[in-house]
């Protein structure tokens, strides 16, 4: 049998009362589920990140090893006034080797009715410039706060055939990126 592949997920947000820590879970406890698939979670509050120094200069060990050894990523992240938080790009600064040749999709979030598609558009640029290879598959949650309750319970169900359809893309590319990574000279 083949080896689970290891997906781990980025919360891309510190800030207070994020309503995006309760799609993260959502996404993280889907993704658990899966038996071909490791997860952990990676939250940029919880990211030891200088801030007085940029790009792979202020490369935390841990992380960086996180991502070597990843074979794809969730990446959730709200859209802030058209964009994705400062605080995300500069954690995924921090690496470059680390990601290339790696699968990434993106679960974008947003208190209005466009559930980030604008950030997940931002981001596509910058996924593309640290060797990231996006799926074409998103999860756009719009009016976030109506769809979690205040336990952060989910209330509507169509998300869990959203995210199953986002994770049975993610896995595929990552497990045809793998392989490629391992078979084939000269990626």
């Amino acid at each position: 049998m083949e080896r689970a592949l290891f997906i781990p997920l980025i919360l891309g947000t510190a800030r207070e009362g994020r309503q995006s820590e309760n799609v993260a879970r959502f996404v993280f406890e889907q993704t658990k589920k899966r038996a071909d698939v490791e997860t952990e979670l990676i939250d940029v509050r919880e990211l030891p990140m200088k801030l007085d120094d940029a790009g792979e200069q202020m490369k935390d060990p841990k992380f960086s090893a996180t991502i070597e050894r990843c074979d794809g990523l969730i990446i959730v992240t709200p859209e802030y006034n058209h964009g994705y938080p400062g605080l995300l790009k500069h954690a995924l600064d921090m690496n470059l080797k680390e990601y290339i040749h790696k699968a990434v999709g993106i679960c974008g979030v947003s208190a209005g009715p466009f559930g980030g598609a604008r950030v997940i558009e931002g981001l596509l640029p910058v996924m593309r410039e640290l060797g990231l290879v996006a799926i074409f598959e998103d999860v756009n949650f719009g009016n976030v706060a109506k769809i979690f309750d205040d336990e952060g319970n989910l209330l509507d169900q169509n998300y869990v055939r959203r995210l199953d359809k986002f994770l049975n893309e993610l896995v595929w590319m990552a497990r045809v990126l793998r392989h490629g990574r391992e078979n084939i000279p000269g990626a």
